[in-house]
């Protein structure tokens, strides 16, 4: 199961709907309805915004893992788990310099 597709079970769960989520998180309801639409993931930036939002673990988005059976975050070959695994731990202000490396990457051409 894809992180979108978990996203949109645990929204239906939920019963938030595309309008709901984008007003909560700030997130454009096209990007979101882009995500349903089109079976592609959120970025490692609006991850954390959701599950804030959504009141679920990154893990649980993420792997499927409820919080009480989680002891922190798992290692499988999933390249966001594993990113997030690396940044569970930085200090704040590396965090921030992080994120302002993330962001420099998505704005270039690969």
């Amino acid at each position: 199961m894809t992180i979108s597709e978990r996203l949109f079970g645990i929204m239906e769960e939920k019963g938030v709907s595309i309008p709901e989520l984008s007003r909560m998180t700030g997130i454009s309801r096209h990007t979101i309805f882009d995500w349903h639409r089109k079976n592609t993931n959120p970025g490692a930036d609006k991850i954390m915004i959701i599950c804030e939002v959504l009141g679920i673990t990154p893990e649980e988005l993420l792997i499927g893992k409820e919080e009480d059976n989680a002891v922190g975050f798992v290692s499988t070959d999933n390249l966001d788990v594993q990113i997030m695994n690396g940044c569970h731990n930085l200090s704040d202000a590396k965090k921030k310099r992080l994120l302002a490396y993330v962001s420099m990457l998505t704005n270039t051409k690969e």
